[in-house]
This record gives structure tokens, C-alpha cells and sequence, in this order.
């Protein structure tokens, strides 16, 4: 069995391990995302795409987009993944599911505003 991810510190490499402090000092100094629960907190390294990240009991992810700590976001019906940012980018070409699935997410996070007009 190949595992993909792990939480097991051991294994994470020097590069790794200066992840996780990037991610626990973005933490300390502004906080968590606002969409990111806290319950079950843990660092976790993905061994095939090399990120460190946080992952908490509601399998949502957080890590670090350039100097700021973000929700990762992975979208439920064709599995796009990315920051809030960079789905914005995708938004029209997302599938009708992913597109309601975005809208909550930035109602949730008050950037309604910022979804391009229906056409």
C-alpha cells in the first residue's frame, strides 16, 4: 500500500519541515482562514505533489499562497482544486455543481460580489 499523504513528522524532510514552520508561523501571527475549522488540526505532507498543509476532522485544507495561509479549496462534482483566487479564474467554465458549490463558498466568505455576472 502506497500512502499518498502522512501526518507522521518523521518523515518529512528538511524542506518539509520548513513548510510546516512557514504554516505554524502564518498561524501564530494572522490566524486561520475564516472557512477553516480548527477541530482535529493537524500538519499533513502530500508525498506526490510535495505540499505541507493543514487538514483538520472536516478534511478541509489550508496552506500557505505566497506569504499568506489560505483554504485550499477541491471542488465536488469535477475536482478542480486551487485558491479562492484561482478558481474565481475558473468560475465560468466550472460545471453547473461546481459553480453553486463556489457561490457558497463566496457568500460565505462575503466576495459575492466578485463572481463574474450570469450570462
Amino acid at each position: 500500500m502506497n500512502e499518498i499523504t502522512t501526518t507522521d513528522f518523521s518523515r518529512f524532510g528538511y524542506r518539509e519541515r520548513e513548510m510546516a514552520e512557514e504554516l505554524l508561523r502564518a498561524s501564530r501571527e494572522n490566524g486561520f482562514p475564516e472557512d477553516f475549522e480548527q477541530d482535529g488540526l493537524q500538519i499533513m505532507m502530500n508525498f506526490n505533489s510535495g505540499n505541507v498543509f493543514f487538514t483538520n476532522s472536516e478534511y478541509q485544507v489550508a496552506m500557505m499562497n505566497g506569504e499568506d495561509l489560505e483554504s485550499f479549496y477541491s471542488s465536488p462534482y469535477e475536482g478542480k482544486e486551487g485558491f479562492f483566487d484561482e478558481l474565481l479564474e475558473e468560475y465560468k467554465e466550472m460545471h453547473p455543481e461546481d459553480q453553486e458549490w463556489f457561490r457558497q463558498i463566496a457568500e460565505n466568505l462575503n466576495k459575492e460580489d466578485e463572481l463574474p455576472e450570469s450570462e
